[in-house]
């Protein structure tokens, strides 16, 4: 306590009363000379007289001692002291202290190493979103004609090898068709072959190839398109009619080599029918019947159309789309049924995903959707059984909402990892409940982990909760960790800290 106080003393009280006492003295000057007659421009003016010596200047009178300043008075010096540019940089020396900064910057380097697992984790989501993003691009050129484009979008996919590398080999094959360069669409064939000989394109791309060897020596009509889009909408008046008639033509449709707007529109008019044998055709191309784009497709035509063909007003998860899930080892196929868990909110396949999924960035979006779907209780059991600290990490990350006060608290007080206490407080300060300063300042308390005691008093500087802090130092023996809580305190506009720093200058 004497070290905060003689500094405070030193960079704040000292300044103050010399600048009080500079402005109690009379300033000593001597009179000012008598000017010289004004003299008319065209003659010299005489010579000066010799400056007069200057009087010597009295001895300064000792300064009285100052009358003591009661709070208020003391208070608004200290806000005017504040403003002077003297004054702030020597405050701006007291708040970068060296010895402080080193902690605080050792602190926050400590603090960020937990975070290198979610940082990880988040770029990996970026190459991901990427990739998805130059491959519905590529598909929009497509089906735009704009195929120089579509070209450039498809080989960067297939360039950047991620999961959906084996989708943009096809498309990119498809292109160079459509443009002419058929030679090159024949090479990209075979490198999907050679690249992915398990890919679930390869009978597509059998489709296209036999397509460019018919086509060689023909000139490139795009204009055919109109064409597909006649056939559609036959085959879709056939569907109502007919049905049994029209979805051998449709599936006819799915499995040549057409363009994808062309592909997924037949999968659509099968999609929107009642009949039992077009649902049928549906379910195994979600099954994995087709090309993954069309698989894609008709999960998600499953997940939303189906309810409302059967007229259902509450959001339910067809059967079929969990088996799928546990057949699958497509992570995208995977994501896209996990969506529609989210949307249906459907805890308890999203539960069980969190549970038993093996992929960690399926199980992290699991975790998120259960924090989004108010699924906190299951989030809660699975973080009581759960083994691995850096899952740990993520649960609680999942875990903002205010109904977990209690649980993260608990995990803040009791849980022998320090990571994972350090990580309950970050989720904790993020939490407005009334009793967040009370519980932290009981946290505080019984903390023994240096790093656990500073993430607290950042999280309470956080919250502008001076109150809390104010607690916590009256109570905090470790000099270095006080002259933290002070520093937090004198940022704040705030009577109790004001109150407090008063506090510590009247000793």
């Amino acid at each position: 306590m004497k070290k905060v106080t003689d500094m405070i003393h030193s960079r704040v009280w000292f300044p103050l009363t010399l600048m009080l006492a500079a402005s109690a003295v009379p300033a000593q000057t001597p009179p000012a000379a008598p000017l010289a007659p004004t003299e008319p421009l065209y003659q010299l003016a005489p010579p000066a007289p010799p400056a007069r010596p200057l009087p010597p200047v009295a001895p300064m009178a000792p300064m009285a001692p100052l009358a003591p300043l009661d709070a208020p008075e003391a208070w608004e010096q200290l806000r005017a002291f504040k403003l002077d540019s003297d004054a702030m940089e020597q405050m701006n020396a007291f708040k970068m202290d060296a010895e402080m900064m080193k902690g605080q910057m050792k602190a926050f380097k400590m603090d960020t190493a937990p975070m290198a697992f979610f940082q990880n984790a988040a770029m990996a989501g970026v190459r991901r979103a990427n990739d998805d993003r130059l491959y519905e691009s590529g598909l929009s050129a497509l089906d735009n004609h704009r195929y120089d484009s579509a070209l450039e979008d498809f080989n960067q996919v297939a360039a950047h090898a991620g999961s959906r590398a084996d989708g943009g080999w096809y498309w990119k094959a498809y292109t160079l068709n459509k443009l002419g360069r058929r030679d090159e669409a024949i090479a990209a064939i075979a490198e999907l072959r050679k690249s992915f000989p398990g890919s679930r394109w390869l009978d597509d791309a059998k489709a296209l190839e036999l397509e460019v060897k018919q086509q060689s020596g023909q000139s490139v009509s795009p204009e055919s398109e109109s064409d597909e889009e006649l056939k559609l909408m036959a085959l879709n008046g056939l569907m109502q009619s007919d049905p049994e008639r029209a979805i051998p033509l449709v599936e006819n449709v799915l499995k040549g080599s057409n363009p994808p707007r062309v592909k997924q529109r037949a999968l659509f008019v099968l999609a929107q029918s009642s009949s039992p044998v077009a649902q049928q055709t549906v379910e195994q191309i979600a099954r994995g019947g087709g090309n993954p784009d069309l698989q894609l497709k008709a999960i998600n035509y499953i997940g939303t159309m189906r309810r409302r063909q059967q007229g259902s007003t509450t959001a339910t998860t067809p059967p079929i789309l969990p088996e799928i899930y546990a057949a699958s080892n497509d992570p995208n196929v995977k994501r896209a049924i996990l969506n529609i868990y989210m949307a249906n909110r459907d805890t308890p396949h999203l539960a069980d995903v969190a549970k038993n999924e093996k992929s960690p960035d399926l199980r992290r979006d699991a975790f998120a959707h259960l924090g989004n779907n108010a699924g906190q209780p299951e989030l809660w059991q699975i973080y009581q059984s759960e083994t691995s600290s850096d899952v740990k990490e993520q649960i609680l990350g999942c875990m903002y909402s205010n109904g977990n006060s209690e649980k993260l608290a608990e995990v803040a007080r009791t849980d022998k990892d320090p990571k994972l206490r350090r990580a309950a407080v970050r989720v904790l300060s993020s939490q407005r409940s009334a009793t967040s300063g009370d519980t932290f300042v009981s946290i505080y308390n019984a903390e023994q982990d240096p790093q656990n005691k500073q993430a607290i008093v950042d999280a309470l500087a956080g919250q502008h909760n001076a109150k809390a802090l104010v607690a916590i130092a009256r109570n905090e023996k470790d000099t270095k960790m006080k002259l933290r809580i002070v520093d937090r305190l004198s940022n704040m506009k705030d009577k109790d800290a004001q109150d407090y720093l008063m506090e510590i200058l009247s000793k």
